[in-house]
């Protein structure tokens, strides 16, 4: 490093936190990782920041993901929240829609929401579908859920009206009134978190806001105060977004429902960045942890997002890069159900990890299994910060193999084949259940455990070629470091598009950009870093949903529009109507503030140990395998299999018949050799 100026990131994962370091200077970028801290997340992250960078260096950026928001809403453990709507509709969010999840199943549930019936408030007021009150907000109605929220202990209040996406008015009164009252509770107002039409939708997302706000405001208060000694008086800590930006922390403190996804969409942002880097314009990404398995696409150079997804089974409407995520990871363990082998979706965590931890752990996981086979180095694993005992390993996959009458490398392989296949069928559900055929696509392995399982995973499923990306065990961290902020403006808009007046429709999407760079300004952004990205929603006549097209800046091309639309339309579903009307429903803007930061980020260079070799276990068999530093590959050169390619936040593994390049950027391409059988 050169300089005393640093861009940090950090990706606080399940098991590890990881984190990346940027000089401001060169651009030269290192990567660490430290054992997550569950009972408080950013003890992990000083932790790393201390062993990364010089005690009096500055940090002039930092961007952090986490699950925190994504955890309390699986383990359902946010705050404790009640809903007010419109007097006479109190049902809405408890009957919600007419979407079964699985159609013909007689076991199927309703997920439960997040705010039961008995927590549901209304109160008498009424907005017309067009915007104008019908009846005006009777305040005194609210007296009952002041009482209600001091005798209960409401922590939140989800507000949403009827028709309040066409005019606010009633829902900041009711705001008012009940922030006056009950200071210190937080309160949602669904006119903010989605201006959106779709009344059972959008209450899912306001509730699901204020249900996570205490839970993510607590977590970045802790963050800020535990950080202050490291970070500049004047610096704003940045979290990453769902939507593959980043926001202050202010603005996730006030819009907490966007950070759910900010920790996985990291690696989706990298890969956009790879793929410009390296011409692999598709790729299908994914981030094997120590805790979760997460699969995502970069379709033509950018990653496949939404306006829309579910979560526990509730609706969301909110922009997000799509992400498929299953319980996978080199913690997960493996078990016994019905004389067979299970592994995962449970994990070893950090503490007490797997039990080749050596903290206590007793469990066998897919760690374990790796050590077993002679994969992973007992002495060198995370750069030999933390050393594995295979004595352990072997006796906690070994107790699991006696009962069924397999040594303990058998049973490793067995546990291997089991992850590989789950990990598979979840990349399955992203291609070939959506129609896209994943022998068009590279493979984008990272994660700490990544890119040991990837050549297995292409073999799976006949996949060409494997990059694995520098810096792959912080591969999301890194992905943090190469995006700009970012805020996402909707408006419910809907018409025959026939009938459209272009007028209307620009001055409509200049109010949203000027609504966009008011709140980038107030960020911090310049105005000169300031862009747009227009979009709308289209849908043919008499069709309940709709597809996201862009909608290029100056004067719109009505024409080209609906070709788009027809053009998208074909690509998904196999077919178009090009003779049909088409509606608009709603329009959107992505306000984007552009970072400033250094035009590469090259690997910190590093001395490489030593070539030399150890017995692994393929397809059964111990083979001689090379033990190669990646510190000390060239730019193009090519290293066969078997080999292991060891680095201080993963281990590659090139099984026989394969080999690996160094390619553009110092990633690595992992494909089968041509006389491989």
């Amino acid at each position: 490093m050169t300089s005393n100026s640093y861009r940090i990131s950090a990706d606080i994962g399940g098991t590890f936190t990881d984190i990346v370091y940027q000089d401001r200077e060169s651009g030269v970028c290192g990567a660490t990782k430290v054992l997550s801290t569950p009972e408080n997340p950013a003890l992990a992250v000083i932790e790393g920041i201390n062993s990364a960078v010089p005690a009096d260096a500055e940090i002039d950026f930092f961007v952090h993901g986490t699950t925190v928001g994504l955890n309390a809403l699986l383990t359902r453990r946010g705050a404790k929240v009640a809903l007010l709507t419109t007097e006479n509709f109190r049902d809405i969010y408890t009957i919600q829609g007419n979407d079964r999840g699985e159609i013909f199943s007689i076991r199927w549930n309703k997920p439960e929401p997040l705010a039961t019936l008995e927590h549901t408030y209304t109160v008498r007021e009424r907005i017309s579908a067009e915007g104008e009150i019908v009846t005006p907000l009777d305040t005194a109605g609210l007296d009952e859920l002041v009482e209600a929220a001091r005798k209960n202990g409401y922590e939140a209040i989800a507000i949403c009206f009827l028709f309040a996406f066409r005019n606010p008015r009633h829902e900041l009164e009711a705001e008012a009134y009940l922030s006056e009252r009950l200071p210190g509770v937080s309160i949602a107002v669904s006119h903010r978190v989605s201006p959106e039409w779709r009344e059972f939708d959008r209450t899912s997302t306001t509730v699901m806001d204020g249900y996570l706000a205490p839970v993510v405001h607590r977590y970045l208060e802790t963050l800020i105060g535990e950080l202050q000694h490291r970070l500049p008086p004047d610096q704003v800590l940045h979290v990453m977004e769902s939507n593959g930006g980043v926001m202050s922390a202010a603005s996730a403190s006030r819009t907490p429902l966007q950070t759910l996804l900010s920790g996985p969409v990291g690696g989706a942002i990298g890969g956009r960045a790879l793929a410009e880097t390296t011409g692999r314009r598709n790729l299908i990404c994914v981030d094997m942890g120590g805790t979760s398995f997460d699969a995502s696409l970069v379709i033509d150079g950018l990653p496949s997002a939404s306006t829309e997804t579910r979560l526990e089974g509730l609706p969301v409407q909110i922009s997000v890069v799509d992400i498929h995520v299953i319980g996978a990871g080199g913690g997960s363990i493996a078990w016994t159900e019905a004389d067979a082998v299970r592994v995962g979706p449970q994990s070893a965590g950090s503490k007490p990890g797997p039990a080749c931890y050596g903290l206590g752990g007793s469990d066998p996981t897919v760690s374990d299994a790796n050590l077993v086979l002679g994969r992973l180095d007992s002495a060198n694993f995370s750069s030999g910060d933390i050393s594995l005992d295979r004595a352990l390993a072997e006796k906690a996959v070994g107790a699991l193999g006696a009962q069924f009458g397999m040594e303990p490398q058998q049973m490793a392989q067995g546990i291997i084949d089991i992850i590989n296949a789950k990990m598979a069928d979840a990349i399955r559900t992203i291609t070939i259940r959506r129609g896209i055929d994943p022998r068009d696509f590279s493979l984008l392995a990272f994660g700490g455990a990544g890119p040991a399982q990837a050549a297995a995973l292409a073999e799976e499923l006949e996949i060409g070629e494997v990059i694995i990306p520098v810096h792959p065990g912080a591969f999301s961290a890194w992905g943090m470091l190469q995006t700009d902020v970012r805020h996402d403006f909707k408006e419910t808009f809907y018409g025959f598009w026939d009938q459209v007046e272009k007028d209307d429709l620009e001055a409509r999407f200049a109010r949203l950009e000027a609504e966009g760079r008011a709140y980038l300004i107030e960020e911090g952004v310049g105005e000169t870093a300031i862009e747009f990205e227009r979009s709308a929603d289209f849908r043919y006549h008499g069709q309940e949903y709709v597809l996201t097209i862009p909608v290029p800046p100056g004067t719109i091309d009505m024409g080209a529009a609906r070709s788009d639309f027809d053009a998208a339309y074909d690509r998904q579903y196999g077919h178009s109507s090009p003779e049909g009307r088409v509606e608009i429903a709603n329009i959107r803007v992505a306000a984007i503030g552009k970072l400033d930061r250094p035009d590469t980020a090259d690997p910190e260079p590093s001395e490489p140990a030593p070539a030399r070799s150890r017995m692994v276990y393929f397809s059964g068999q111990e083979q001689e395998t090379a033990i190669v530093d990646r510190a000390g590959l060239a730019p193009g050169s090519v290293t066969p299999g078997p080999a292991i390619i060891e680095e201080g936040t993963a281990t590659t593994l090139v099984p026989p018949g394969w080999q690996a390049e160094v390619i553009a950027g110092g990633h690595l391409s992992v494909k089968r050799t041509e006389n491989a059988q």
